[in-house]
């Protein structure tokens, strides 16, 4: 497998996230306008962000997919073709769709717009894959639900010039490929159009319908209930290979809402991973040790392998083992660089970086913090402070310093 022939894929929240993607080894990102994606509460780009993400992005040789994703209803229709239509003229790359009534649109008032088909779609059979193939579509991402054998059979009937993406890490939802009803019902914001409040990482109780006192039962010993619907986090780090022998060459990552650490943390594990599979190098770190530096609900491989262990029982919020403490804002020069604080850190605590080049997992131990006026300090406890760190490492603007969790 040659790094070129497959596209790693990376969401973009905001500007911020879709700079660091880029920084980091993303090949493309996908993100949305203010309406019509599935992610209404993150920032998300108006036009002139549209216009500007999509200019900077190729100025750096990496393609735009914007998403229009909902499940679309008749007032949704308002104001969409204009909008499609203003996506054409910016030159993003395609659009992902899962509605039927969007791509007929999308064909209609914009047909050099590549057509990518969500996994909101729910394609889990080669026949519904040639039909969206009928109406257009240059790229299929396949629902979640699939194995690794039914992938293989869909892109072996499949055209050459139809290309698979599937997730490859990430959150997981309790159903099919994100049509669940669940954030609705409890409290009238719809999932399918972009206002999920993820009602499967509560915890839950049992309370009998016939119960005249409305007592509660926990359904295991447990006082805060059972995430019965919760599922761990998708992980196939160790499994690229196999994936792409599938026939998959966009290797696609979740999470718009995510922080920018946890984007660096993600997009430079794989992009290393799929170097070294390139240079025929066995993995050179514990690359699942790696992404739990960063936020995760444990890991999965999900469907692809027939695994039954996909739940999680134990909490909704993510864990991790290490903590973003500081963002380098200048190349080093003469031994110090400027950092942004993020988190406390103070002498004598080892700092590890996270980086695209040569000083990724490098360790600083911390000598000597300065101030912007040159006075010393032990301790870096304020928020957002600029400060001097010592360092004898050559780290370069946008490097990330983190150190390992207190337990």
């Amino acid at each position: 497998m040659k790094r070129k022939d497959v596209e790693l894929l990376a969401p973009a929240g905001d500007m911020e996230k879709l700079k660091t993607a880029i920084e980091y080894g993303a090949d493309a990102v996908y993100f949305a306008g203010k309406r019509f994606g599935l992610r209404a509460l993150s920032a998300n780009f108006d036009k002139n962000e549209l216009k500007e993400a999509i200019e900077f992005a190729h100025s750096k040789g990496v393609k735009c997919y914007i998403t229009v994703n909902i499940i679309a209803h008749n007032s949704d229709f308002i104001g969409l073709a204009d909008y499609i239509k203003e996506l054409e003229e910016l030159k993003a790359d395609a659009v992902i769709i899962a509605d039927l009534g969007i791509a007929s649109l999308v064909k209609e008032v914009a047909p050099n717009l590549e057509l990518h088909v969500s996994t909101q779609a729910s394609i889990t059979n080669i026949h519904t894959a040639l039909a969206w193939v009928k109406l257009g579509a240059k790229r299929l991402v396949l629902a979640r639900e699939l194995s690794l054998q039914e992938i293989r059979q869909i892109k072996q009937a499949l055209p050459e010039d139809v290309t698979l993406e599937t997730f490859v890490h990430g959150s997981m939802c309790i159903s099919y490929s994100g049509r669940c009803l669940l954030s609705n019902y409890f409290t009238g914001r719809d999932s399918n159009r972009g206002l999920c409040t993820q009602p499967c990482r509560w915890g839950y109780q049992i309370t009998p319908v016939n119960n005249e006192n409305k007592e509660s039962y926990p359904i295991e010993e447990d006082e805060r209930g059972t995430y019965i619907l919760n599922s761990k986090d998708m992980c196939l780090v160790e499994h690229l290979e196999e994936l792409y022998e599938a026939g998959i060459t966009s290797f696609k990552i979740e999470g718009r809402m995510k922080t920018p650490y946890y984007l660096a943390t993600v997009v430079n594990a794989y992009n290393r991973r799929l170097i070294e599979i390139e240079n025929g190098q066995e993995p050179k770190f514990d690359w699942k040790e790696e992404l739990a530096k960063t936020s995760n609900r444990e890991f999965t491989t999900g469907f692809y392998f027939g695994e039954d262990n996909k739940q999680n029982y134990k909490q909704s919020g993510g864990l991790q083992t290490h903590t973003f403490v500081a963002l380098v804002l200048q190349d080093a020069e003469n031994g110090y660089c400027l950092v942004e604080q993020r988190n406390r850190f103070k002498l004598g605590d080892e700092l590890e970086v996270l980086s695209p080049d040569e000083n990724f997992n490098q360790i600083i131990k911390v000598e000597q913090i300065l101030k912007e006026d040159q006075t010393e300090i032990d301790d870096a406890k304020g928020v957002q402070e600029k400060l001097y760190l010592k360092t004898n490492l050559n780290l370069k603007q946008n490097s990330i310093l983190r150190k390992r969790a207190e337990k």
